[in-house]
């Protein structure tokens, strides 16, 4: 998907340990007075803004968390104003970027965003580990993933990584990682993991004749 990044700074949301992926759709309550602030200014416009995760033992101004240099960039699809002032909005990710965090003279804070620069799969890659992850997501799932032959193998490595309830540490890991085939690995390897880490279903009685 391809999409234009603003030209100008919008408002970021630090949410710690949460990423927002591509075509992801993230239902958020939003309660705190400088959020509602950013929720009804960005219903003033076009709606857009960067969900980015805080860097773990990072200050910068203010006692503010230093954000991880690449996040996700989502628009508004849905809002509810509840009657005390607070929103839940309905958030669907556009793309990963890279951000710059620029002064702000609001409540919230503003970054700056740049191209996230993946790099995309071979066709043998692509032959290779897309399957796997296909199964991979099925088997968590328990059903089939709905999703064309053609689906984007970064997709379907993200789609997985969504189901493993993974580590900070991992997503901030695999959410980085500009190559989609490195990203695809590094998922599957996580995805064997927490196979091995389930714990094995209890043995039904056998039912007495």
């Amino acid at each position: 998907m391809d999409v234009q990044l603003p030209n100008i700074p919008v408002p970021v949301f630090p949410l710690r340990g949460l990423y927002l992926f591509p075509h992801q759709l993230l239902p958020l309550h939003i309660f705190e007075p400088r959020y509602r602030r950013m929720i009804a200014d960005l219903l003033d416009g076009p709606g857009r803004l960067v969900l980015a995760s805080p860097r773990r033992g990072e200050r910068v101004r203010d006692e503010a968390p230093a954000l991880q240099p690449i996040a996700g960039l989502g628009e508004i699809m849905r809002h509810e104003k509840l009657p005390d002032g607070r929103f839940m909005v309905w958030i669907v990710g556009l793309c990963r970027v890279a951000i710059d965090e620029v002064p702000s003279e609001h409540p919230y804070r503003l970054v700056r965003c740049r191209p996230f620069a993946e790099v995309d799969a071979t066709a043998d890659e692509v032959e290779e580990l897309a399957p796997a992850l296909r199964a991979a997501t099925t088997e968590r799932l328990k059903e089939p993933l709905p999703l064309p032959d053609d689906t984007p193998m970064g997709l379907l490595a993200d789609l997985l990584l969504q189901t493993l309830g993974a580590s900070p540490t991992v997503l901030e890991r695999a959410f980085a990682e500009p190559s989609v085939t490195m990203r695809a690995r590094y998922v599957l390897r996580a995805a064997r993991r927490a196979r091995r880490a389930d714990p094995e279903p209890p043995i039904e009685p056998l039912d007495a004749d």
